[in-house]
């Protein structure tokens, strides 16, 4: 039997859109934590955000920040010595940490250079708790962990989409790239998809022969799901399924959010 790994998104997939509520998929995440089957957290999320939402139902698996800027992996969680020729690893109090995104610093000062050559951006560096309260709809303590960033740098941006595209451009020459999920994202080399390389290698390690699931909703989860062996996108809000994700063996959950979330797995593994 293979060792089955799932790899999932929060917003708009574990979480719902509106209301951050995971209760929907509670019977599934039942079933891989009876089942012992790894739940690897990979969001738009920042540290702080990500290990919130862990506590609340009982996840003890590494997980992945801010669009595949930082990796955590719990101590003594996998059997070997995490070594790469290539990437340097950090120790923390309780984990190995394994960074791939930009200076969060550097991405700073690239919103603000942009806003020097006339585009209408506000980061969430920018932004108050309050503003981000509202645009966001969360609460004043999840804000402020949203706030506490390392690698990403979410923005909004008033204009129209010819405005939209300069800017693309113009975060490109910068040497940063973007991301769309819930809002756009400024970041560097990084993505998902290499997060979730990395993480796939070692658990082969570990377990040999795996089985890869990958859920998501929104284009900034296309790198992951790329990289598994079954890619699976829920519905958003209109109970439509993102148009831009088309991918080989792509599966289209039936239900927004969590509802499709739980009906994926539960199906999956049945």
């Amino acid at each position: 039997m293979k060792k089955i790994v799932v790899f999932t998104d929060l917003d708009g997939t574990l979480l719902d859109h509106s209301t951050y509520s995971f209760e929907p998929a509670l019977p599934a995440i039942q079933i891989l934590r009876n089942q012992n089957i790894p739940l690897v957290i990979c969001s738009s999320k920042t540290r702080k955000e990500i290990e919130y939402y862990r506590a609340k139902f009982g996840n003890d698996h590494p997980f992945v920040s801010e669009n595949g800027g930082g990796i955590f992996i719990p101590k003594n969680y996998f059997s070997f010595e995490i070594r790469f020729d290539n990437l340097a690893i950090r120790e923390e109090q309780d984990y190995h940490v394994i960074t791939l995104g930009a200076k969060y610093s550097d991405l700073r000062r690239a919103i603000e250079s942009l806003r020097r050559e006339g585009f209408q951006v506000k980061g969430f560096g920018d932004i108050s708790i309050r503003e981000l309260v509202e645009i966001a709809n969360i609460s004043i303590d999840e804000a402020v962990m949203a706030k506490e960033r390392d690698f990403d740098e979410p923005f909004v941006l008033e204009g129209n989409g010819l405005q939209t595209q300069r800017l693309f451009k113009a975060i490109e020459s910068k040497g940063f790239h973007v991301a769309r999920g819930r809002f756009y994202h400024i970041l560097g080399n990084s993505d998902k998809g290499k997060a979730v390389s990395i993480l796939i290698g070692l658990f082969k390690r570990q377990f040999g022969k795996i089985g890869t699931v990958a859920i998501g909703d929104s284009p900034n989860d296309i790198p992951m799901l790329k990289k598994v062996d079954i890619p699976v996108i829920v519905q958003q809000p209109d109970g439509n399924h993102e148009a831009t994700i088309d991918i080989p063996k792509l599966m289209k959950a039936d239900g927004i959010g969590p509802i499709g979330w739980n009906k994926a797995v539960i199906a999956l593994l049945s």
